[in-house]
């Protein structure tokens, strides 16, 4: 396998129209939720969001909190505190953190509601923005935090199209809409950690290099969550690597074998490495390989 750099470039011209959408809705706007990937804490925060919400309240959701690293989640969160940021460990499968979100909600906007009672405008509702990349879990945040499923839940980026408000309580609005990423990635770690996570359609990816580079990632940063999984031992492991050939041949042979535990073969006994690329990353996405994350709190 040949290593190229893998270079990844998607903004639909949908995402455009909705960013100018977002910044029209912002002014009927009191509190903006931010959704972010717990698994890339920064890879998932759309820095357009960040510029265009910056004269709003906000609080920060690591979402997906079940998928990461436990060790890393509770450093993101001091290290997002740290910065005078509100930030919340969630998890919408449970419902983990999704109470404490709208606790937080209400103590943000307490003394201006109740500045407003004061005044006679008693009744007024908190009007609340969710925003994020695809697939980052919107729409089963917003399900759980309603405590309805009316919204469309999918595994694809992409599948919440329209923006529509739903109501949480007696005192909370939410304004939902759909996913937006930024105009080009040029940081191509980035990139890759978006692809890993699904926020980017696969079908316009080469999965079998996606794939490579995760493995390559989880070798260097989770060997034993690898070994477990597709039961390799860790003498096989080493006399792979130590191959005297490049790297990069090194783990596609990994992956190859891979391919063969998991019957991903083809006629002829070859093993297909596109199939072994998508069983690697639905591993991955489904948890599968363990509570991973990607991008370590070293800030």
């Amino acid at each position: 396998m040949e290593e190229n750099k893998t270079n990844i470039n998607w903004y639909p011209g949908h995402m455009a129209k909705t960013r100018r959408e977002i910044i029209e809705d912002l002014k009927l706007i009191d509190i903006v939720i931010e959704l972010i990937d717990s698994r890339i804490p920064i890879s998932s925060r759309n820095p357009d969001i960040a510029e265009i919400t910056k004269n709003k309240d906000r609080i920060i959701v690591l979402n997906k909190s079940d998928l990461s690293d436990p060790k890393e989640n509770t450093k993101w969160i001091q290290h997002f505190k740290s910065k005078g940021q509100v930030a919340i460990e969630c998890d919408s499968n449970s419902g983990h953190g999704v109470n404490e979100v709208l606790c937080a909600i209400e103590k943000i906007k307490e003394k201006e509601l109740q500045e407003y009672a004061e005044k006679g405008r008693t009744g007024r509702k908190i009007r609340a923005m969710i925003l994020g990349i695809p697939n980052v879990g919107k729409s089963s945040f917003i399900n759980r935090v309603s405590k309805t499923n009316k919204l469309i839940v999918g595994n694809k980026p992409g599948v919440t199209k329209n923006k529509q408000w739903i109501r949480l309580n007696d005192r909370i609005e939410l304004l939902d809409t759909p996913g937006v990423l930024w105009p080009k990635f040029d940081n191509e770690k980035v990139a890759l950690n978006l692809a890993y996570t699904g926020s980017i359609k696969d079908e316009i990816l080469p999965q079998t290099e996606i794939a490579y580079q995760l493995i390559k990632f989880l070798l260097e940063n989770y060997k034993t969550n690898i070994l477990e999984r597709y039961k390799l031992s860790l003498e096989y492991i080493h006399n792979v690597l130590n191959q005297n050939q490049p790297e990069n041949y090194n783990i596609y042979e990994i992956m190859l074998e891979i391919g063969k535990k998991r019957g991903a073969i083809v006629s002829g006994g070859q093993v297909d490495d596109e199939k072994v690329a998508r069983i690697i990353l639905d591993d991955f996405r489904s948890g599968k390989l363990g509570k991973i994350t990607l991008e370590k709190c070293n800030i």
